[in-house]
């Protein structure tokens, strides 16, 4: 379809992956069902210890539209938000939206999420454009989130100015086209490998600046071996990205080269 062409979201789904965040996900699954009333909620709890699963059930039995997937293990946000693709695409909704728990990604946000996916196949809400805002982190947070997004940025090739940013929204069209079946990639590295599959695949990607709040309430999930994982994946990228481009510089090359100069 064209931009002008592209079919009414009508259907959403909000993937909300969760492991131990049972402060936080009543008042997260409230404020998404007041400002996107159509929308369902998909709670993916990877079998939290501290009970969010249990709580995650009470919230479902008083709304129809807020369902609980139980996982049996802690798999990582990666495969987390695969299985809601799956059900997703199985169950005909029109997009799917990815969003944190614990309250970084603001529900009052995602109506001009969906508005985007008017033209777009993906729609990220990203800190770092114009009018995008991160709150309550501190300096050596923002250097790292800066650093890592102008390294896969030029690294890659990619006009993504936030290409880590976990708040988005797919157009499950977008998703069958994506070559899902080969992402193994979590946290961070989930988030970027999804969006270059996104670009090679001709998809139309835009930005939507939002305010990104550090959470209240529990730990934080980010460790040194999701940092590594994606310095390590984005490189590897970069280096076959870039040995494209040689290999598609010299085949041009060898094209013009007048016959009778060739061995």
């Amino acid at each position: 379809m064209t931009m002008t062409q592209r079919e009414p979201v009508t259907r959403v789904a909000v993937l909300i992956p969760t492991y131990n965040e049972r402060d936080n996900l009543p008042g997260i699954v409230a404020r998404v069902r007041a400002n996107v009333p159509s929308a369902d909620v998909l709670v993916l709890d990877d079998g939290s210890p501290d009970g969010t699963g249990e709580i995650a059930d009470a919230i479902a039995a008083t709304d129809p539209q807020v369902r609980v997937v139980h996982r049996a293990a802690k798999e990582g946000l990666g495969k987390a938000y695969l299985a809601g693709f799956a059900i997703a695409l199985d169950e005909g909704y029109h997009a799917a939206v990815e969003m944190d728990a614990d309250g970084s990604h603001l529900p009052e946000q995602l109506p001009s999420l969906l508005a985007a996916l008017g033209g777009a196949d993906l729609v990220i809400g990203a800190r770092w454009v114009r009018g995008g805002e991160v709150r309550n982190w501190p300096a050596h947070r923002k250097v790292l989130s800066v650093g890592a997004n102008v390294y896969t940025k030029v690294l890659l090739g990619m006009h993504v100015n936030d290409a880590t940013a976990g708040y988005r929204a797919y157009r499950t069209s977008a998703l069958r086209t994506m070559g899902l079946a080969g992402v193994q990639s979590q946290g961070y590295c989930f988030q970027i490998d999804l969006t270059l599959r996104a670009i090679r695949a001709g998809l139309t990607v835009v930005e939507v600046p939002i305010t990104f709040v550090e959470r209240q309430v529990g730990v934080s999930k980010m460790g040194h071996d999701i940092v590594r994982e994606a310095l390590t994946s984005v490189t590897r990228w970069g280096v076959e990205h870039r040995m494209g481009q040689l290999r598609a510089v010299a085949g041009r090359v060898r094209g013009r080269e007048p016959v009778g100069d060739r061995p």
